[in-house]
């Protein structure tokens, strides 16, 4: 089965708006309404994985993914979008005042590959899984591009977002995936 992360512009913009009003509509507790099929296309019902991620004022709000690649795009993203406003562990529910400051962005997995050499990891362009018996933890690629980060901080945040020590990676036992990603997202907003 082929692959394709590269919605087109139209595409995002659907995206993003059928994210937002999932995440409105499940703030206020209303079930997330249908889209019209005239509206899909064959990349949106295309199979693909995908993490939404909320920022409130530039700091982080909310972050997770579907990482189901036998679901259409489309359903993930609006899963993604609403699970991580109301479920992500680390934050409180949203609340409806908070979403006028809440901005998307939307990232379009590629499925992920084992690595078999650490030296193959390139942070800049890869997103990472390490797993450790029933401990697992993902991060996406535009972490370490946000940040600047190397292999060996990625591997060591990811080690502790796992709630492994972050040494941990360079120890026995230890798997890793990789993948690419998609990333795009609402503009900021000119406050």
């Amino acid at each position: 089965m082929s692959y394709n992360t590269g919605v087109n512009t139209d595409e995002q913009t659907k995206l993003l708006r059928w994210a937002r009003a999932a995440i409105e509509q499940a703030v206020r507790g209303e079930p997330v309404g249908p889209i019209a099929q005239t509206e899909l296309t064959e990349n949106l019902c295309a199979p693909q994985a995908a993490f939404v991620t909320l920022k409130k004022h530039g700091e982080l709000r909310g972050c997770i993914g579907q990482m189901d690649f036998h679901r259409p795009l489309w359903e993930n993203v609006r899963a993604a979008a609403v699970a991580a406003a109301m479920e992500d562990s680390r934050f409180s529910p949203v609340q409806s005042a908070e979403l006028p400051e809440l901005r998307l962005a939307i990232s379009v997995l590629e499925p992920p590959v084992s690595l078999t050499r650490l030296d193959d990891f390139d942070p800049q362009r890869h997103g990472i899984i390490v797993q450790k018996g029933m401990r697992r933890a993902l991060l996406l690629p535009k972490v370490a591009q946000e940040y600047g980060w190397d292999a060996a901080q990625v591997l060591e945040c990811a080690c502790r977002k796992a709630g492994l020590p972050g040494e941990a990676w360079r120890g026995p036992g230890m798997t890793f995936q990789v993948f690419t990603a998609v990333d795009f997202g609402e503009a900021k907003s000119e406050d």
